[in-house]
């Protein structure tokens, strides 16, 4: 009987060990991370217009794009559109409730013409980031 009680006794230590350990590695803010965003790399530019915004991201010669609702919650009609010079542009387009895309090109070092609407109210960049 008392092996019994001894083995018990030093399961229910190393169970209290172990989770001691995984509270020290993952730590108290482990649950606070914020939300990645829909694009990998940095925020290289913003274009706002009336009813939302467009993001453009870059990282390692590939440009990624998405349009934002201003006003998130009922469908309505959303588009984005990357093309870097020199190729064809690469669209999202439906009726979304927050966000259209993500669009992403391999640009390379060259210039990108990105284009964004919700509803009626669109945005056109010309060519960026050259």
């Amino acid at each position: 009987m008392k092996s019994g009680r001894i083995r018990r006794s030093l399961a229910a230590g190393a169970a209290a060990l172990v989770a001691a350990v995984l509270v020290a590695l993952v730590g108290p803010g482990a649950g606070t991370a914020a939300a990645a965003g829909p694009c990998p790399g940095h925020k290289a530019r913003t274009l706002t217009f009336s009813t939302g915004k467009v993001v453009l991201y870059k990282k390692r010669g590939y440009v990624c794009a998405v349009t934002y609702a201003k006003s998130p919650g009922a469908r309505q009609k959303m588009s984005i559109s990357v093309q870097a010079r020199g190729s064809r542009p690469v669209r999202d387009a439906g009726r979304f409730t927050r966000l259209a895309g993500p669009v992403k090109v391999h640009a390379g070092h060259r210039c990108v013409w990105v284009k964004g609407s919700v509803g009626r109210a669109k945005v056109s960049s010309g060519w960026i980031l050259c």
